[in-house]
């Protein structure tokens, strides 16, 4: 029973990789505490990854309020968010240490 229980724990986790491996993926940059591209569209109805890769020497907080997620980047790093699955529209995201220039948006459609 306890070799049962620890393979069907084995078999879940490798199969939880296994789809965080088949998302899609998109990448955004923030360099000169501006998001690269400052609008991106990605597909709606379905989870994906976003990469999240800053170029500047100073850390950064990717953040929105739209979908409910907030991550520090350190400087010259990236990071791994899961987004989704979001519904088609707009959803706003901002650099939180430096909201006056890093904003963007990703459209879902």
């Amino acid at each position: 029973m306890k070799l049962s229980l620890i393979a069907a724990t084995l078999l879940l986790s490798m199969t939880g990789t296994a789809v965080a491996r088949d998302l899609s993926t998109f990448t955004l940059v923030v360099k000169n505490h501006v998001y690269q591209p400052d609008e991106l569209k990605v597909p709606a109805g379905t989870k994906f990854k976003l990469i999240v890769r800053n170029e500047d020497p100073t850390p950064e907080e990717f953040e929105s309020t739209d979908f409910n997620r907030e991550k520090i980047v350190l400087p010259n790093s990236s990071i791994t968010v899961y987004v989704g699955p979001l519904r088609a529209g707009s959803y706003g995201f901002f650099g939180d240490f430096h909201q006056a220039t890093a904003q963007g948006r990703l459209i879902a459609e």
